[in-house]
């Protein structure tokens, strides 16, 4: 019963994530990306995108914001792998 129970559970998890849409983030603080300043996200949900703002919620359902007055250097890409669970 337990392993039946567990089959349905990751099942159900696999069904929900096929509809969810996860994105990549990297953050930039200067020009050239690739150096060691840069940070990368998965995100769940982007709440404000604008030149000077980024706001977003990571993985963990914590909130991450970035603001700059002279403009964010960012890449948002799509991710296509479902496995989140």
């Amino acid at each position: 019963m337990k392993i039946i129970k567990r089959l349905c559970k990751i099942f159900f998890q696999w069904f929900i994530g096929l509809f969810n849409t996860r994105y990549k983030i990297t953050v930039s603080f200067n020009k050239e990306y690739g150096d060691s300043d840069d940070r990368t996200y998965i995100s769940k949900k982007i709440i404000t995108q604008k030149e000077n703002h980024l706001k977003f919620r990571d993985e963990n359902n914590k909130l991450v914001e970035y603001m700059s007055a002279g403009g964010l250097n960012y890449i948002i890409e799509d991710m296509q792998c479902n496995n989140f669970y």
